[in-house]
């Protein structure tokens, strides 16, 4: 496996390199995408054989960090799922990133800044899920935040990019504050190997064990995108280049998962029942409060960000019932659930970045993000609007897609809960089935705007419309990436019986969860045990291609007329069509924007122009509505405005003068010895 690990590291290096090197060239872009593509493809074969194999992987070099144990990397199962899911992310974004980047306008972006940055954000992010002592992982976690933060700016000139980027600055490093103190208490002045505080975990007191856990839980969540720290991620996934946005959102956000499963099952043990309780709901909230705001925007990469709100909340809804049904001693169930969690992360690695790539195409075709100036795009870009019609049926759960067998897998570990002898319990576990399955009908509404306002119908703008020549299928390179993602969406939804035991594999030795798992019928079917429940991705989708092939057979025998027919829609009455008769964005949104008027608080504001000479002719109506961050409003205006108060008056401390800064220095040394002086008595 050390080579594997060595072209891992030599490969995300390579890239860098040769985008410092060859800047905007086309040679620079080819050679940094080839280093990060060749670098994913490794940590997808390292992965998968840590699985495998069962044997963990470990390579230390104490002389590079001047702290005992050094640089410590040590790669086991459940680290070698969250790597091969990051190479699942980040070879189809590589090589779209060739062709999306070419697309930039000369000095628009620096490609230098984009290429070098890109690599090394992948390699550090490779890296965490191989940390093995405390010191490594936070300086693994703290490159990732870094280079993930320079590529969301690497667009100053689009609105938002410079907020975008304080936002997710500010955020990142609350949560860095957060898993520091994490680590603190939980070393506790031992050893910071993983391998030592697992032993030492067992001596800490039941308080300061739970003191850790929320610390950690808020840390991670933070970096997760988890309701109400989910802030930054509709500002920043957008702001960044698409291809980025693909792993910001379908990988990155996955580390928090990942940092959570660490703490909390393996380094902790597992904890008291209030633990999964907590992370069960909230993760159910983020799930439903997520899809319900991403239906509300017309901004197809807001609305997509939003989306892995409502995706990493499906997560955790998994994590935290096998962590509440480990705490109650059911762990079958726990494992069912952990096993349902883990898939559909990896799921949403492959359908969310397919329709982040799949908007990219979008955006370099049209220049706009705003829905309601597309339509009609299946015309000019039918590829694209193929590979996102996948995604979207893949992430609104529609069998037999991927996203389908890891929801149902979700759903069936759900249930034993709600016959819980507590009954506070089993009415949480039974609200977050009712909030899930509510969460999955409206996603199939989400997405049935986001694909039919983008692709069908006519144009609704200059922009959108065929004419122009900036109006094109995507690039060859980037239909490659959104092909690889397709591919990997129909292999994940009709192998359930490859993935599953896998996934039981990267789960074994975590506290909580048991040994047993579903049983396979002739590999075909999954079968959950007494007769409970069985699925098969595999047969439900031969049905479908054998529905499909009798079809037009059936159509012969009935004598159907089968020749081509072209006529007007129903016009309500009009002659021409126009853009105004359709379905806006907007439009598709209000009924839902009515029913959740409380939760959306929105504005209004409504101006009617009438003809001068009677008020029964009405010239223009302009209708605009925006829903009000209110969140940001309670929660973080009034954190923001107290530091800015705090600010003038600390800005004040700033004289400039040398003997008042040795000032400060002398009574800061004066209190410290006091404080010694008075602990030491």
């Amino acid at each position: 496996m050390q080579p594997i690990f060595l072209l891992l590291i030599f490969s995300y290096c390579f890239g860098a390199l040769m985008a410092l090197l060859f800047g905007a060239s086309a040679l620079g872009r080819v050679l940094a995408g080839t280093g990060a593509a060749v670098g994913a493809g490794a940590g997808i074969l390292l992965g998968a054989g840590v699985i495998v194999s069962g044997a963990p992987f470990q390579w230390s070099a104490p002389g590079l960090l001047p702290t005992a144990g050094g640089l410590a990397l040590g790669l086991d199962a459940l680290g070698g799922f969250f790597l091969a899911l990051i190479g699942v992310g980040a070879l189809p974004a590589a090589i779209y990133g060739v062709g999306y980047s070419a697309a930039y306008a000369p000095g628009s972006v620096s490609l230098r800044q984009l290429g070098v940055m890109f690599n090394l954000f992948l390699l550090t992010m490779s890296l965490v899920t191989f940390a093995d002592n405390v010191l490594t992982f936070l300086l693994m976690w703290e490159g990732m935040s870094l280079t993930s933060y320079f590529l969301v700016v690497s667009e100053p000139g689009q609105p938002g990019t410079v907020r975008a980027g304080v936002w997710y600055a500010a955020m990142t490093h609350a949560g860095l504050a957060l898993l520091l103190a994490a680590f603190v208490l939980l070393i506790n002045g031992g050893s910071s190997a993983f391998a030592d505080l697992r032993v030492t975990a067992g001596e800490i007191t039941p308080g300061l064990r739970g003191a850790i856990f929320l610390l950690a839980f808020f840390g991670f969540g933070s970096k997760a995108g988890l309701i109400p720290l989910h802030v930054w991620l509709p500002r920043a996934h957008p702001a960044a280049p698409s291809h980025v946005s693909a792993l910001m959102s379908g990988v990155m956000i996955k580390m928090g998962v990942y940092g959570l499963l660490r703490v909390g099952l393996d380094l902790l043990g597992g904890g008291p029942t209030w633990w999964g309780a907590l992370v069960l709901a909230v993760g159910a909230a983020s799930a439903l409060l997520g899809i319900l705001f991403a239906l509300m925007e017309n901004d197809l990469k807001r609305l997509l960000a939003y989306s892995s709100v409502e995706n990493i909340g499906i997560v955790f809804i998994g994590v935290g019932a096998a962590m509440l049904f480990g705490a109650k001693g059911l762990p079958a169930a726990a494992g069912l659930a952990l096993i349902a969690a883990l898939y559909h992360a990896l799921n949403h690695t492959a359908f969310k970045g397919l329709l982040f790539l799949g908007a990219g195409a979008v955006l370099h075709a049209t220049h706009t993000r705003d829905m309601n100036r597309m339509g009609g795009l299946i015309r000019t870009m039918p590829r694209t609007a193929f590979f996102f019609l996948i995604g979207s049926l893949a992430i609104a759960g529609i069998p037999p897609l991927n996203g389908f067998v890891s929801e149902w897998l979700l759903f069936q570990s759900l249930l034993p809960g709600v016959g819980l002898a507590q009954p506070i319990v089993a009415a949480l576990v039974t609200l977050a089935i009712g909030m899930l399955a509510l969460t999955s009908g409206l996603a199939a509404a989400g997405f049935v705007k986001a694909f039919g306002i983008t692709f069908l119908a006519i144009p609704r703008s200059p922009e959108a419309a065929p004419t122009r020549q900036s109006s094109h299928e995507a690039a060859p390179s980037m239909q490659w990436g959104m092909g690889l993602l397709v591919a990997s969406c129909l292999l994940l939804a009709l192998t359930p019986t490859w993935i599953v035991p896998g996934l039981a594999r990267v789960i074994a030795g975590l506290a909580g969860v048991g040994d047993a798992l579903p049983s396979f019928t002739l590999g075909l079917s999954l079968h959950l045990g007494d007769g409970f429940a069985d699925v098969s991705p595999l047969l439900a989708a031969l049905g479908l291609l054998v529905v499909l092939g009798l079809a037009p057979g059936a159509m012969a025998l009935a004598r159907v007329n089968r020749s081509l027919r072209v006529s007007d829609s129903w016009g309500c009455g009009r002659v021409d069509q126009t853009p105004r008769m359709e379905y806006t964005a907007t439009s598709f949104a209000e009924p839902l924007r009515r029913v959740f008027a409380e939760l959306y608080r929105p504005t209004k504001e409504l101006t009617i122009d009438f003809h001068p000479e009677s008020r029964y002719f009405v010239q223009s109506i302009e209708y605009r509505s925006e829903i009000r961050g209110w969140f940001e409003e309670i929660l973080y205006l009034p954190v923001i405005s107290a530091i800015q108060w705090l600010s003038r008056y600390v800005r004040l401390l700033q004289s400039g003068s040398l003997h008042g800064y040795v000032s400060y220095l002398f009574v800061v040394l004066i209190l410290l010895l006091a404080t010694i002086l008075w602990s030491g008595g």
